[in-house]
């Protein structure tokens, strides 16, 4: 399946200049929906996965559905302020400013194999941050699943670079 004849591309959303692939249309199609999860889930069958992490808010749906497949657990890694208990937290760099992200503190266990799941990589920024959060946590961070690369972001390349599996199941090409 071509996943880019089910991804749609939004001209200059957020702000002029930026092409939003919006996977939406991809999640609304049962057969790219079933696909795209089938080919996320491929390169980790039979190897231990003890937890899927997704990235908010996209990542929660693709990573809920790899975590169904794979029969592992699910963690939810959240912006600043929305988890309701006990947190560890992780700050990152945005284009003008800093973010954070955090896990609950008993999300997961030392040694657990995890995957990091998002509907995209761009820089890498928030997936390099939820990989050293989950570490901190005593995660074993395995690998990351995209739907989406852009590689002239570079953000697969930073991941790869920590020496983390990434798979990508489409590249768009610009921003």
């Amino acid at each position: 399946m071509d996943f880019k004849t089910v991804i749609r591309t939004i001209p200059d959303y957020p702000k002029p200049g930026i092409m939003f692939r919006d996977i939406t249309t991809l999640l609304g199609n049962p057969r790219a929906f079933r696909r795209a999860v089938d080919e996320l889930v491929q390169p980790y069958a039979g190897v231990r996965i003890d937890k899927v992490a997704g990235i908010e808010a996209r990542g929660f749906i693709m990573g809920g559905a790899v975590a169904h497949q794979l029969s592992t657990g699910f963690i939810p890694v959240r912006k600043k302020g929305k988890l309701p208990w006990k947190v560890l937290g992780e700050d990152y760099d945005l284009e003008y400013g800093k973010d954070r992200i955090e896990i609950h503190t008993d999300a997961v266990s030392r040694g657990d194999h995890v995957v990091v799941v998002d509907d995209l990589i761009a820089t890498g920024g928030t997936c390099f941050a939820a990989i050293k959060l989950l570490e901190r946590a005593g995660a074993k961070v395995i690998g990351c699943l995209f739907v989406i690369d852009l590689p002239e972001l570079g953000g697969a390349d930073k991941i790869r670079a920590l020496g983390k599996e990434v798979t990508a199941l489409v590249s768009f090409e610009g921003h």
